[in-house]
């Protein structure tokens, strides 16, 4: 039998944070994955110096091997609509791809890897989680996004009423025709809402990938949204006439939105598979690294003690970190929407210190404290 301080089933953001934060106070810490990393992942892919600050990065050190888009602007608007350039004057994120950003943390993290190997079973046994029929440990954190079946071991009705976004993103690198006619800018991604307010487009350039997608509240009609916001980059010169069309999708549950349990007994969540996605940008990343710091220190505070009622304080911390936000709505008809959307995004002072400073940057929420 394998046996470890904690297993964690998950090798994204908030599963290599936690990894990353328990090894350093010396756990024996294993990290379990269905796939094989570096793997890709469906995000638009970028990182906020908050983040960097969390996770301790050595920026020179991750640029000199791996994409680091510094991003000092926003090209933003409604599809079909009228558009804005906010510019900064100081780098306000990164951008990164994910199948470099996610493997360099797993790797940095120091645990023990188990990849290419899915979660079979898990049962409880003497206080201690069996998983496999290989691996004993006294602690499971859930760290495979919104389908980790640690969340549906906890009784999570994964597909089932609960308000996901679904989204669908390509990324790709350019050959030099496409370079030649991509307008995007690296320091500048694009950002164009749906007319309805559901939903948003983006369009990122990382050197020379190209990072396109769409999500949007539940997905009726996703393949059609994203057809038509595609051609619509295309009609106003903003890509290459000829991309790419296999879209990979997903979905996530936004924070505030769901009552997933996120502890239990030996048992807690973290990043998308407690469903913590920020409600109004639906960016994960952030939270994802947060929840996972977070979940760390309650672990280390908890010196053993992993009872559900040891572990309320990682649902407090959440709280206060997160609070209990509803996404931003427009009530009324949708010509009346429109209308008003229209007005918002086409007012410099809403969209640069409401739309990204607050809702899509965070930039009013300090980084979170690390040990």
């Amino acid at each position: 039998m394998n046996k470890c301080d904690a297993l964690i089933i998950g090798g994204g953001p908030a599963g290599s944070s936690c990894a990353w934060q328990l090894h350093r106070q010396g756990l024996d810490v294993i990290v379990m994955d269905k796939a094989n990393f570096p793997r890709d992942k469906v995000c638009a892919g970028w990182i906020t110096p908050a983040v960097v600050q969390a996770l301790q990065l050595d920026i020179d050190d991750y640029a000199s091997q791996l994409v680091l888009q510094p991003i000092m602007a926003f090209h933003t608007g409604l599809i079909d609509g009228g558009e804005l350039v906010i510019h900064y004057t100081d780098t306000v994120s990164y951008g990164i791809r994910r199948c470099e950003f996610d493997n360099y943390l797993l790797r940095r993290s120091g645990a023990r890897l188990m990849l290419g190997q899915p979660l079979m079973s898990l049962l409880k046994e003497g206080g201690e989680w069996i998983v496999n029929e290989s691996i004993s440990a006294p602690l499971v954190i859930g760290a495979g996004g919104h389908f980790c079946p640690v969340a549906r071991f906890m009784g999570a009705k994964l597909g089932a009423d609960e308000p996901v976004i679904a989204a669908k993103e390509i990324e790709f690198k350019m050959d030099q025709q496409q370079i030649n006619e991509c307008k995007v800018r690296g320091d500048t991604p694009e950002l164009y809402f749906c007319r309805d307010l559901k939903g948003y487009g983006w369009c990122f350039r990382k050197g020379d990938y190209l990072n396109i997608g769409l999500g949007r509240e539940g997905s009726h009609r996703l393949s059609e949204q994203l057809e038509y916001f595609c051609d619509f980059l295309k009609r106003r010169a903003r890509i290459p006439k000829v991309t790419p069309d296999v879209f990979h999708g997903h979905a996530y549950l936004l924070h505030g939105h769901g009552a997933r349990k996120q502890i239990d007994d030996g048992m807690l969540l973290v990043g998308d598979a407690a469903g913590l996605a920020y409600p109004q940008s639906g960016e994960g990343i952030r939270p994802a690294v947060e929840s996972g710091l977070m979940a760390a220190a309650v672990i280390l505070k908890s010196q053993g003690n992993y009872s559900c009622r040891q572990l309320l304080d990682y649902s407090a911390r959440l709280v206060v970190r997160f609070g209990l936000p509803a996404a931003p709505g427009i009530a009324g008809t949708a010509p009346a929407r429109n209308f008003i959307a229209r007005m918002l995004l086409c007012n410099k002072m809403f969209t640069r210190h409401v739309l990204l400073d607050r809702w899509f940057l965070h930039a009013n929420q300090p980084a979170l404290q690390t040990a």
